[in-house]
């Protein structure tokens, strides 16, 4: 991925398994959003491919790769003001709805029916989050912590396969952190949902992720389980300027 000649991402080459949580880290700037936008089509890339379930998405647009099967979060919350918890949700679900535009201006039997469907289902994800008791609390007087998490839930609302986390400790206090790693656990032992996680929290990722891609200056450096990466040389002088990884 390219950026007026400037490459962002470099020859960038790695796969996740199904069910499997797989981390992608590396210093600021070294490229994990770039990629991310590059598989949720946030970017076009000027080169490679892309590959989900065996079929290429490269030239997907942006809700076509939500309808494939893939969601993500993003750094930075940008919740609703002006709607609840659950209201945040239910927004997120309007894409997903069977109804057509004229079946709900008319609001048939058919229409009531998904739109109970729908509010059923985004309980059961604040449920799973831990949050239901929030629902009908203005989402942006929540601490932080909540707020991420309604993020999670709106992108858990289109039942993804993959689920794509872009920082989602930040900002998050170690007990915050510790039930993060559960519900992301969670997810994928319960749910069945494969995790791409983008996180500084090296603790975090060290814990719960089989595998891990590390990226510096757009290129992959190093790639497998945690032991193998925490003790690369090259990690270690990358990622923390040669102390080692805890």
């Amino acid at each position: 991925m390219e950026f007026g000649g400037l490459k962002a991402v470099d020859s960038l080459s790695f796969s996740v398994k199904k069910g499997e949580i797989y981390g992608l880290i590396g210093p600021n700037g070294a490229g994990k959003t770039t990629v991310f936008n590059c598989i949720s089509r946030f970017y076009n890339p000027t080169s490679g491919r892309i590959i989900f379930e065996g079929k290429e998405i490269t030239k997907l647009e942006p809700h076509e790769i939500i309808r494939v099967g893939i969601s993500r979060t993003f750094q930075n919350v940008e919740l609703f003001k002006h709607m609840t918890v659950l209201e945040n949700l239910l927004v997120g679900q309007i894409a997903f709805t069977k109804e057509n535009i004229l079946s709900a201006a008319f609001m048939l039997p058919s229409v009531k029916k998904e739109e109970k469907r729908i509010r059923d289902k985004a309980m059961e994800i604040l449920r799973i989050l831990n949050i239901e008791d929030k629902a009908h609390e203005y989402a942006v007087t929540q601490p932080y912590g909540v707020q991420k998490l309604v993020e999670i839930g709106r992108a858990l609302v289109s039942e993804p396969r993959l689920i794509m986390l872009d920082e989602p400790a930040a900002g998050m206090n170690h007990s915050e952190t510790d039930e993060l790693a559960k519900l992301i656990l969670k997810l994928r032992d319960e749910f069945g949902i494969t995790i791409l996680l983008v996180e500084h929290d090296m603790s975090l990722v060290m814990n719960i992720c089989e595998n891990i891609c590390v990226m510096n200056f757009g290129k992959k450096i190093c790639e497998g389980p945690p032991e193998k990466v925490k003790s690369d040389p090259a990690v270690i002088e990358a990622y923390l300027g040669g102390e080692e990884i805890a």
